[in-house]
C-alpha cells in the first residue's frame, strides 16, 4: 500500500505531504512547524524513517532537518546542494527503499537548478504509484523559473520545460502531488490547483504537457511571470544553512505605555483584526494586517527585513496564529505583543484614529467636482494594471508602494486593489505617513460594472 497524508499550508499556497505504507512513513518538503507533521504521524500510528526535500525552497524555511532529527531520520537532499549539514545526498536515477515504498529521484531542473522529483512506487502493487513533483509539476502548469538567477531564466524556462516533459512519460495512472500551486508566488502560468490529479489528467491540461512547442513555452511563461514577495531572497541561503527549532511560546507582552513607545519610535506595530476593525479604529501609527490566508506573505513582502515587530490581537489565540505563519518564512520571534482593543491599548483619546470604507458606488456617485479633488489610487499588480484601469486613477503597486512613497499625490487618497485586502494595508500605511486616504473595499469588477474604468 501507498497512501499519502497531505498537509496544507493555505496561507503559503504550499503542501507538505507523508506517504507511508501503513506503518513506515517519509515525508515530503515539511514546513516549519513540524508538530502538524508529528500530530499526522502519531494519530497514524506512522514511524518517520525519512525526510525528502525537493528542492531548496524560495517561498518558505523548510521543517526537514529539524524532523529528521527529532524523528532520527533520514534526511535526504540532492547531493549537489550546497548544504552546511549532514544530509543523505541523493542523485537522479537513485533509488531508496522505505518499508513497502521504493523511490526513484528524478532530475527535474527549472524550478532550481537542483529540482529532484521522487517517483514512489507500491512494492506490493496494491495502490497506483504517485509522484513527488515539488516545484516541477503542478496541476495545470510549472512552477516559476525566474527565482535563482534573472539571467538564467530563459535556461531555467526550457529545462521545466524538458523536465515537465519528462514526467509527463510516467505511468498515466501515476498520482501528482506538488508542493506549489495552491497560491504559491512560486507556481506559474495558470495553475489550476485542486485537490488531485494524475499523470494522464496533465497530459491533457498542463501548459508544459499541451504547448506546441518549447519556444512557445518558454515566451508564454516568461511573459507570464508576475512580481514575487520580497522575502523570497533569504529563504534558500536559509534552507542550504539548515534550520533549527522553532519557539512559539508567547512573546513579551507589553502594555499601552510601552506601546506608545514602540509606535512613536516608528516601528513596524502591526494589528491583526480584519479590515474592517481597523479602519473603524485603530492605533495612530500602527498597520493593519489582516489575519488570514494572506498574513505572512505580505507581511513579509513589506516588512524591511529584521526590523522590529511587535503584534496587536484581540487574544492570545490570534498572535499564536500570527507567530505560527511567520516562523515559516523565517520571522522567527516577534519582539513583542499586545492584546486588546485600540481603545484598551490606547494612552489618550487622540491616539485611537479611524478612516472610511467605502464600495466602488460611492466613487461612482461623486460629482466631477468633487472627484477632481481626490486620488483614485490602484495598489494593484502592473499585470493586473495592464488589463485595465480605474479612468484617471494612479498606480503603485502595494509591494512597491514604501519605495515608492515620495510619488503618491498629495491630497485625499481613495484607495483600492482587485478585493480590499492589498488596499486595506495600503490605506495604514498611507495613513501612517500622514495622508488622508478611504479605503475602497470591493471587488474590482464593481469598477467595470459602474462605468468607472
Amino acid at each position: 500500500m501507498l497512501d499519502v497524508e497531505v498537509l496544507d499550508t493555505s496561507d503559503l499556497g504550499d503542501r507538505s505531504y507523508v506517504a507511508h505504507d501503513g506503518t513506515t512513513a517519509v515525508v515530503i518538503d515539511p514546513q516549519r512547524d513540524i508538530d502538524r507533521v508529528e500530530k499526522v504521524l502519531t494519530e497514524r500510528r506512522l514511524t518517520c524513517v525519512a525526510v525528502l526535500e525537493t528542492h531548496m525552497h524560495n517561498d518558505y524555511v523548510t521543517g526537514g532537518l529539524e524532523l529528521a532529527r527529532r524523528s532520527e531520520a533520514d534526511y535526504v537532499v540532492n547531493a549537489a546542494d550546497p548544504v552546511e549539514f549532514v544530509r543523505e545526498p541523493i542523485r537522479d536515477g537513485e533509488q531508496l527503499t522505505f518499508g513497502r515504498i521504493r523511490f526513484t529521484a528524478m532530475a527535474t531542473p527549472g524550478h532550481t537548478v537542483t529540482h529532484l522529483s521522487y517517483f514512489a512506487e507500491d512494492l506490493d502493487e496494491q495502490s497506483a504509484p504517485a509522484v513527488f513533483t515539488g516545484g516541477s509539476l503542478l496541476y495545470g502548469s510549472v512552477g516559476r523559473t525566474d527565482l535563482v538567477d534573472t539571467e538564467r531564466t530563459d535556461e531555467l524556462t526550457r529545462a521545466q520545460f524538458r523536465s515537465a516533459r519528462r514526467l509527463g512519460e510516467l505511468p498515466g495512472h501515476a498520482r501528482v502531488f506538488p508542493t506549489h500551486g495552491f497560491g504559491s508566488f512560486c507556481s506559474s502560468g495558470s495553475a489550476a490547483g485542486g485537490d488531485a490529479s494524475t499523470i494522464a489528467e496533465e497530459r491533457e491540461r498542463n501548459d508544459a504537457l499541451t504547448a506546441t512547442d518549447e519556444d512557445t513555452f518558454v515566451e508564454t511563461l516568461i511573459a507570464n511571470l508576475t512580481a514575487y514577495p520580497a522575502y523570497y531572497a533569504h529563504m534558500g541561503a536559509r534552507n542550504l544553512q539548515g534550520p533549527g527549532p522553532i519557539d512559539l511560546s508567547a512573546p513579551e507582552m507589553v502594555d499601552a505605555a510601552q506601546l506608545r513607545k514602540r509606535l512613536e519610535a516608528r516601528e513596524w506595530v502591526v494589528d491583526l483584526r480584519t479590515r474592517t476593525a481597523y479602519a473603524s479604529a485603530h492605533l495612530e501609527g500602527s498597520i493593519g494586517i489582516e489575519l488570514g490566508n494572506q498574513f505572512s506573505t505580505y507581511l513579509g513582502w513589506l516588512m524591511p527585513w529584521g526590523s522590529a515587530l511587535t503584534l496587536i490581537g484581540e487574544s492570545a489565540e490570534q498572535v499564536e496564529d500570527a507567530q505560527r505563519q511567520l516562523v515559516r518564512i523565517g520571522i522567527d520571534r516577534p519582539d513583542a505583543a499586545a492584546i486588546g482593543s485600540p481603545n484598551d491599548l490606547a494612552t489618550s483619546d487622540d491616539q485611537v484614529e479611524t478612516y472610511p470604507r467605502v464600495g466602488f458606488a460611492e466613487l461612482a456617485a461623486l460629482s466631477d467636482a468633487d472627484r477632481s479633488q481626490l486620488t483614485v489610487l490602484d495598489t494593484r499588480r502592473d499585470d493586473e494594471r495592464a488589463q485595465g484601469g480605474i479612468e484617471g486613477s494612479t498606480h503603485i503597486p502595494l509591494h512597491q508602494l514604501l519605495d515608492r512613497i515620495d510619488e503618491v499625490p498629495s491630497g485625499p487618497l481613495w484607495i483600492h486593489c482587485a478585493s480590499g485586502f492589498r488596499a486595506s494595508i495600503a490605506a495604514s500605511l498611507l495613513a501612517r505617513a500622514g495622508h488622508e486616504v478611504t479605503h475602497i473595499d470591493d471587488d474590482y469588477a464593481k469598477s467595470d460594472e459602474l462605468g468607472l474604468t
